[in-house]
């Protein structure tokens, strides 16, 4: 396998692959191989995510602060690493829709705000919820109930949350985001583009028979948590969004665990997805991300 063809980085109980752009199948074949290697070192616990050349999301970026190279072969890294370590929690998430409200992960960055929407700065000790002059009552709701859930589940009732409409931006909002700019309008256009690449429906995925099954069991959130079943692996598909998660049950039998990224590429190959434009993310139970529990009623 060239070393051109995927880069590896593990973080904090977590575990990325990127794959190149101009990667070949036996290559991807050989990334996934790999990635199922590493989980079973690691005990299947780290949360494992697929990015894509030119497709990585916000918060693999944001651990490379002066930005990633990508060189054309050789055996070095060709990342250009942050000399800090992970450091403390920044994200951002950008709460948008009208019928299917839903929070993704932006870049920190002013340049990801606009009128129209909320966001939530989430800092660890301190949980930001944003309005925008222009968002809509459900974006309002949302936005609460999205910070809420971070509290409670991602930090366990100890964070604080600050509830900050446009213009009224704190002094810690500054410190992290620098001056604020004029913000972008919004129009009513993008909630309903927001609400179509929202949808999400929920597949289990079980080898009872002795060969891998797929089942519809929900095909519209938000969806019952209690569909989530210990013994089996689930996949939710927000396809649309350009992102496939696979939930794998404390209870589900070994192979099934192990097939999670081929799980997911077969369906984004069953369900003409996009595969280089697709991201994949490999939950393990108990290590579910905010942006997976939202598609849940009442995670909490």
């Amino acid at each position: 396998m060239r070393p051109e063809s995927y880069s590896h980085v593990s973080f904090n109980g977590r575990s990325m692959l990127v794959l190149r752009e101009k990667s070949s199948r036996d290559e991807q074949v050989a990334c996934a191989m790999l990635a199922t290697q590493l989980d079973n070192f690691l005990g299947g616990d780290p949360v494992q995510h697929r990015q894509v050349q030119g497709y990585e999301s916000p918060e693999f970026m944001n651990l490379f602060p002066r930005g990633v190279s990508y060189k054309e072969g050789g055996v070095e890294s060709g990342f250009r690493k942050s000399q800090s370590g992970s450091g403390p929690v920044q994200r951002l998430y950008q709460i948008k829709g009208k019928r299917n409200i839903r929070a993704k992960e932006v870049d920190l960055s002013w340049q990801s705000f606009n009128k129209g929407d909320c966001f939530i700065l989430d800092l660890g000790e301190t949980i930001v919820s944003w309005i925008g002059s222009q968002a809509n009552i459900f974006e309002k709701q949302k936005v609460r109930e999205i910070a809420t859930l971070i509290r409670d589940t991602d930090r366990h009732g100890k964070a604080q949350i600050t509830n900050i409409n446009e213009g009224d931006e704190t002094q810690e909002m500054l410190q992290v985001l620098g001056a604020m700019p004029e913000l972008k309008e919004s129009t009513p256009e993008e909630d309903s583009q927001a609400d179509a690449s929202n949808s999400a429906s929920l597949y289990k995925v079980s080898d009872a028979t002795g060969s891998m099954k797929l089942t519809k069991v929900s095909e519209k959130s938000p969806f019952a948590k209690d569909l989530l079943v210990r013994e089996d692996c689930f996949i939710l598909d927000n396809g649309a969004n350009g992102k496939i998660f696979v939930w794998k049950g404390s209870g589900a039998n070994a192979e099934e665990k192990r097939a999670a990224l081929k799980m997911a590429d077969d369906f984004i190959q069953q369900m003409n997805y996009p595969k280089m434009k697709t991201q994949v993310e490999i939950l393990p139970q108990g290590r579910e991300t905010v942006i997976f529990k939202q598609f849940f009623q009442n995670w909490n």
